[in-house]
């Protein structure tokens, strides 16, 4: 029970690290195009 407990730890560590990630890149990518609708307009 104490190594399933582990695993399941484990991999839902690993699947929040790899959400910020890519939420993160979400992020970037927006900003990425608001600033080249700035750009654009001036």
């Amino acid at each position: 029970m104490k190594k399933l407990a582990t695993g399941v730890l484990i991999a839902l560590t690993a699947l929040s690290l790899a959400a910020c990630n890519t939420i993160r890149g979400i992020g970037q990518d927006v900003e990425r195009a608001g600033e080249a609708v700035q750009d654009a307009s001036s």
